[in-house]
């Protein structure tokens, strides 16, 4: 370990930053049908506000590492969380959907620095079975975002609609404060990269190249997406299938994320102690039960909170079970260039999420079974994918 900080605190710190994703895209879900009202929108038009913000965050990680290889992860950071909070104060005060879609696209160009320059530092930070550890603990307080996000904008909708941007804001500013106290810079002046198109657009080249960097991203990526289909989808998937009011969210995001911690968890107990391989086919073997287990439920059974929520949080605990091992696996292919690196990781990741959002939910969310398929679409991918690369060899 590289600075007087605790793992702890540093885990804390990283997480914070990583979590702002998740935030921005979940805490203003509840208030969908407030926001219809407010700004004269139609539920087609507020869910594209989803995608105004995925799509520049998706192209946009693909400079954030770059930019920090060059510029250092601190500086990167500052400039990124500070065009956040005040995007988020432009979302808290738009007038009508046209606006806030402007300042969620700015939200999403300037929201990835955190999540990017998060990853990039783990790995600067740790070596080994440490970093496995650490990017398990890291994921383990992500993965508390999505089910605490819709619950504090339940909350702050009691409020207005506003409160929930401003909180964001204040989020942000909270974030960009411990990163400057407890962060060390990880990326010396000595270090550092220039920045030009000509060369961010050929470390790409090497990047993306790389069967085996695709291999392994893609897998995450659609691993991820199986499961973000359902955050994205949830204003008709909990509302209209399951028949729960925009105050109960939580009785989805509670389950799902529990999955997931205890799946970073279980990562964490078995850094060093089991071959990433075996780790890998039992996370892989889990999560293929689990959307068996999802389709015979939504095919078979009637529509019940329970039954058609807990295998979706089951599958988490294996999704968040390979997380590690496949983002430290892709970060350690290319470690001269690991901010890149890390921006090629987050944009594949963003991008499947993007095209969730735009193409995929509006297709699926008609019943719970089209989701359940979209899932195990998704879970196929991701075994093709793991199946080419070097993981289970």
């Amino acid at each position: 370990m590289k600075h007087q900080s605790s793992p702890l605190v540093l885990s804390f710190v990283l997480a914070s930053l990583a979590a702002l994703a998740p935030f921005a895209i979940d805490t203003y879900l509840p208030a969908f049908p407030s926001l219809e009202r407010a700004l004269q929108g139609s539920s087609i038009e507020l869910q594209q506000s989803l995608t105004f913000y995925l799509l520049p965050y998706a192209l946009m990680t693909l400079w954030h590492g770059a930019i920090s290889d060059s510029i250092g992860r601190i500086t990167t950071i500052k400039w990124g969380l500070g065009v956040f909070v005040a995007a988020s104060i432009g979302c808290a005060f738009a007038p009508n959907v046209e606006t806030l879609w402007f300042f969620r696209a700015l939200q999403g160009l300037s929201g990835g620095a955190g999540n990017v320059v998060a990853r990039a530092m783990v790995r600067d930070l740790f070596e080994g079975p440490q970093a496995q550890r650490v990017m398990a603990t890291v994921q383990m307080l992500f993965g508390i975002a999505p089910a605490v996000a819709p619950i504090i904008g339940g909350l702050l909708l009691g409020i207005h609609w506003q409160a929930i941007f401003i909180f964001l804001a204040l989020y942000a500013a909270f974030s960009l404060w411990a990163a400057v106290k407890y962060l060390p810079e990880t990326m010396p002046k000595e270090k550092r990269l220039p920045l030009s198109a000509k060369q961010v657009i050929k470390d790409y080249r090497v990047i993306f190249s790389d069967k085996e960097f695709n291999y392994v991203v893609f897998a995450l990526g659609a691993n991820f997406a199986g499961f973000f289909l359902y955050v994205l989808a949830s204003p008709v998937f909990l509302v209209k299938h399951l028949g729960l009011t925009e105050h109960q969210f939580s009785y989805m995001f509670i389950p799902t994320v529990c999955g997931m911690v205890l799946g970073s968890y279980l990562a964490k107990r078995a850094a060093g102690r089991y071959a990433q391989s075996k780790v890998i086919k039992l996370a892989y073997v889990w999560m293929s039960a689990m959307v068996l287990l999802n389709i015979g439920v939504c095919l078979y059974l009637p529509t019940n909170v329970i039954y058609n929520i807990v295998p979706i949080a089951l599958f988490n605990i294996g999704m968040a079970l390979a997380m590690p091992i496949l983002s430290l696996a892709a970060l350690d292919r290319h470690p001269k260039i690991r901010g890149t690196a890390a921006s090629g990781q987050a944009f594949i990741q963003m991008l499947l999420s993007t095209v969730s959002a735009g193409l995929v939910v509006p297709l699926v969310w008609y019943a719970p079974s089209g989701l359940a398929i979209a899932m195990a679409v998704y879970l196929m991918v991701s075994w093709v994918m793991i199946f080419k690369s070097k993981i289970f060899k």
